[in-house]
């Protein structure tokens, strides 16, 4: 008997939204001259409403030791966007295998493969890596349950209800816990460690990576100056990358010229942006000077931008005279564009530069090594299917300093790493500093604060020397803030 014929006007249902098994892959790797082994396992925890019915399924891919007995600190780790799965997180910088760049800034020649990764943190700590909902693998039932999880609250609740899963799932509740979240994700980072506090989960530490906490000091709109002072410092370490500046050999040279900028921008800069039309042509003539010397940039351009230099324009105007923009993640990287007269660059040769070798050398990855086979696309940076939901505008710029704050004071045990690259034009640290020393924070906690500076951008493990030193620096704060020994490898039991 032939099938019924389906009204063309009936509505489609949803397909069947399972929980399914996790995919479960043994490995070994050598890290730091010891071998060590190892168990992934890549799969979708479901995230469910008051009626036990799936919402949404949430991709990770989790690294545990096998070869050591004891605690272990668990990485709890995501990139930013938001928008953007933790691929970048996982094979520049944190797991066992890495993607080679070229030498210099530069994209590699394709086929593109993974190489070991010296450098990994799984030999300090088990890793956790999480895409967020609309990200990599990680789908919502329908478009309209996942508008619920696309705002800077609804991702902090969901990302921290995956947490808490996971903890009870596998029975790692006693762990020394820790975030690890780049650009955006510190403030994701920030928001869950305030939030899960109140839930009985204190984090021993946090790692941000390129941090931005209050999104004040990046957003240039006119009433706001601050973004213009404290994206100074990186303008100016950017024009001494490339040359546009007089500069010292070294690095110490560098940061001896940072010093005279971030002076100049925290004082004599913010005084004259401060006063506006009430700065005396002397005054204006003088720090006019000063930006020309500081960022290699005209005289002209400068007043034609009355002394205000957004991030589009200088990434534009620097190398104009060349035909070649600056990159924005990224300030190291040139790009050429098809209008040398336009305003804005028509790409970030930064981004253009890493998402060919991470995309296609994660699927193979993914699917060949850790055997997770799906035909669903892995979304990097357009798996969001509405705008970002920033929350009330009367309440300010979305900030989420104030919640790492509160954890802070609730938790005084819990320490922060903060790493930053002198070339990030996305996440300046000038701005990471002004906002750590605006927090309000008790002298008491003030020094669980630690910062690191690296001759890089915002991903600044994509250059090897910043990789391995920040491996070094980690593997020394997870030391200090963990409460446990360092572990020896278990002896294999012979064969009799």
């Amino acid at each position: 008997m032939p099938e019924p014929v389906k009204s063309a006007e009936e509505p489609k249902k949803p397909p069947a939204f399972v929980e399914e098994e996790p995919v479960v892959t043994k490995h070994s790797t050598t890290i730091g001259g010891v071998e060590l082994r190892y168990e992934v396992t890549a799969g979708r925890i479901p995230l469910k409403n008051e009626l036990e019915e799936i919402d949404a399924q949430v991709f990770f891919m989790a690294y545990r030791r096998t070869d050591v007995d004891g605690p272990r600190p668990l990485l709890f780790t995501f990139n930013g966007g938001p928008g953007s799965p933790s691929v970048w997180l996982h094979l520049g910088m944190l797991g066992p295998k890495r993607i080679p760049m070229e030498p210099g800034v530069q994209l590699p020649p394709p086929p593109y493969r993974l190489v070991d990764n010296e450098n990994s943190w799984l030999d300090v700590a088990d890793l956790v890596f999480i895409d967020p909902v609309g990200t990599g693998y990680s789908r919502p039932h329908t478009k309209e349950l996942g508008e619920k999880y696309w705002s800077l609250e609804g991702d902090i609740e969901s990302v921290a209800e995956f947490i808490r899963l996971y903890l009870t799932r596998y029975d790692r509740w006693g762990s020394p816990l820790y975030l690890v979240g780049e650009s955006y994700g510190t403030m994701r980072s920030a928001g869950i460690a305030g939030r899960l506090v109140d839930r009985g989960i204190a984090f021993n530490g946090l790692v941000l990576v390129s941090s931005i906490l209050n999104w004040q000091t990046a957003r240039f709109f006119k009433g706001n100056d601050l973004p213009y002072v404290l994206f100074l410092p990186t303008y100016a370490a950017t024009a001494y990358y490339h040359g546009k500046v007089k500069r010292a050999i070294g690095r110490a040279g560098l940061q001896s010229f940072l010093a005279e900028v971030e002076k100049f921008a925290g004082g004599e800069y913010w005084v004259a942006l401060s006063k506006g039309d009430r700065l005396s042509a002397r005054e204006r003539q003088a720090v006019v000077a000063k930006l020309q010397r500081f960022t290699g940039l005209s005289a002209e351009y400068l007043e034609l931008r009355n002394l205000r230099i957004n991030i589009h324009g200088f990434c534009k105007e620097l190398l104009r005279d060349k035909r070649r923009t600056v990159g924005r993640i990224d300030s190291r990287f040139t790009g050429i564009d098809d209008n040398a007269v336009a305003e804005k660059p028509e790409h970030d040769p930064s981004i253009s530069a890493l998402m060919p070798p991470y995309t296609a050398a994660f699927m193979q990855y993914v699917r060949q090594e850790l055997g997770y086979k799906t035909d669903i696309e892995y979304s990097i940076f357009d798996g969001i299917k509405k705008p970002w939901g920033w929350g009330n505008a009367a309440e300010g710029m979305p900030d989420t300093s104030e919640a790492l704050r509160k954890a802070m004071s609730k938790n005084p045990h819990m320490k922060i790493f903060i790493a930053s690259g002198y070339y990030d034009l996305a996440t300046p640290y000038f701005a990471t500093e002004y906002t750590v020393g605006h927090m309000g924070l008790d002298p008491a906690i003030r020094s669980n604060i630690e910062t690191q500076y690296y001759d890089a951008g915002h991903m600044m493990y994509i250059h090897e020397p910043a990789l391995a030193r920040l491996k070094a620096d980690i593997a020394a704060f997870l030391g200090r803030s963990a409460g446990i020994a360092a572990q020896e490898p278990k002896k294999r039991r012979r064969k009799t």
